[in-house]
């Protein structure tokens, strides 16, 4: 192999044991691949990034962060301290807090292996901890309660009011919308305690695809949660898992959907499938989608509406992480790219303690919902020339495209690792990224979870 097709070198695991191994991130035609080799279990080769964007010119460094106060020291080495550790390189932008491991779906796709059986909750005296640990390592940062499903919880609006009075000012709920489609009453009740947003699980505008990804027939249900969101002033972003022969070509319509369904949504996350524990076998290439895969279907399932360019990297996370665009709505027909006028969290050159700052920033005021002041007023043109009324159509009118590529024991890349600004609240108190958190090995044991996945997947078909 020549070294020009090596892009990068870099660290990962080996799927198997777990040992810390070598791996390189390998050009060939328009796809990359992670080639990795453990001594002990041999070579193993995932595909990356697939498409016509080039790898190389996406990537963009950052000035480091650095840990103020760790909470774990450095002993065996990244991914094996996680703490936050001195070796992590970017602050807090997200913090989860996963406050019920039950749930009242059984997906074929779950990062925690959750299901109806599960242990009993976390008590709220423990998340009360939880929180003020957080505060103690980073600070007030955005909170995404997570689960299992929070919404089983009944205490779930005590659990938000209390993140609201120690001082948390943005707080969203994870959740697949059965809950909220089903009981007003409880969504009036989450958005009095202080809700400002949910994270709605959201993979396509059929029932068939629900039927195979979650096993049962959800749309309907997703339609109501978001009705009564709308009604109750609480901001939704739809989040599909995409897996290829599934649902990759309602991506299309799945924006056209959330265009159709503004303001109450503030906009859509791709989560391209990442293969934890649940899928036993070793995921085929024509199994996996990447990033510049979904970027380029959004250009053509919206036959052009929202182009390639329009999205880029984060400031925020490692560059190979995500990509983000940010629109301003227009007649409810046209959307205007404000992605490189926007103060998100995507600039160049700046550091990587600045773009979490933006990060968080940004998530807190674009996704939350808010009133229209003046809902007959329009954007009259699509050159935009004052940055007040730049600020005031995003605030009323905006509309952002994300997607973010969780790592699996397959394609785990430690630069990635020790890059990541979402972490997982530990019931020690400790952070951990996220996708360190939820990987599995081959077998389905978890590094941090401390335990082992119980419900198997024999494959992906319905």
């Amino acid at each position: 192999m020549k070294s020009a097709d090596i892009i990068s070198e870099t660290q990962s695991l080996c799927p198997i044991c777990l040992k810390k191994i070598d791996a390189k991130k390998v050009l060939d035609g328009n796809k990359v691949y992670m080639e990795k080799y453990c001594p002990d279990h041999g070579q193993f080769r995932t595909i990356l990034w697939k498409g016509n964007i080039s790898m190389k010119k996406w990537i963009r460094n950052k000035e480091r962060a650095y840990i103020k106060n760790p909470s774990t020291n450095v002993q065996k080495g990244c991914p094996f301290d996680c703490g936050l550790c001195s070796e992590h390189r970017q602050h807090t932008c997200t913090a989860l807090i996963e406050v019920t491991q039950r749930c009242n779906l059984k997906c074929k796709f779950c990062f925690a292996d959750s299901y109806a059986g599960k242990e009993q909750d976390i008590p709220i005296e423990k998340i009360k901890f939880m929180y003020e640990k957080l505060l103690e390592s980073s600070g007030s940062c955005n909170v995404q309660l997570s689960g299992g499903e929070p919404t089983i919880r009944d205490d779930l609006p005590d659990i938000i009011k209390l993140g609201r009075k120690l001082g948390f000012k943005f707080i969203q709920v994870n959740t697949n919308g059965i809950r909220m489609a089903q009981d007003e009453e409880y969504v009036k009740k989450l958005k009095i305690s202080g809700l400002s947003s949910i994270f709605l699980q959201f993979d396509g505008t059929i029932d068939l695809i629900y039927r195979k990804l979650r096993g049962a027939e959800l749309l309907n249900f997703k339609v109501k949660a978001i009705e009564n969101c709308r009604k109750h002033n609480i901001g939704v972003v739809l989040v599909p898992t995409i897996v290829p022969g599934i649902n990759e070509d309602n991506i299309g319509e799945i924006i056209n959907f959330g265009l159709n369904n503004m303001p109450a949504v503030r906009g859509v996350h791709f989560q391209p499938v990442s293969y934890f524990g649940r899928i036993p076998f070793v995921p085929k290439e024509e199994q996996r989608i990447t990033l510049p895969e979904i970027m380029e279907n959004i250009e053509k399932q919206t036959s052009g509406k929202f182009k390639i360019e329009s999205m880029k990297p984060p400031g925020c996370e490692n560059a190979l992480c995500s990509f983000h665009g940010n629109y301003i709505y227009k007649d409810k027909k046209e959307l205007i790219n404000i992605t490189n006028n926007s103060k998100s969290c995507c600039s160049k050159n700046e550091k990587a303690e600045e773009g979490a700052r933006k990060a968080k920033e940004f998530v807190s005021r674009n996704w939350s919902s808010r009133k229209v002041t003046n809902p007959n007023t329009k954007v009259k043109s699509s050159k935009i020339d004052s940055w007040d009324k730049i600020l005031y159509n995003i605030n009323n009118y905006s509309f952002s495209i994300s997607g973010m590529a969780f790592q699996d024991i397959w394609n785990v890349d430690l630069e990635r690792v020790k890059d990541c600004c979402i972490h997982v609240v530990s019931e020690e108190g400790n952070l951990i990224p996220f996708c360190m958190y939820n990987i599995t090995d081959a077998g389905g044991n978890y590094i941090y979870r401390n335990c082992k996945v119980k419900m198997k997947m024999t494959s992906l078909e319905a």
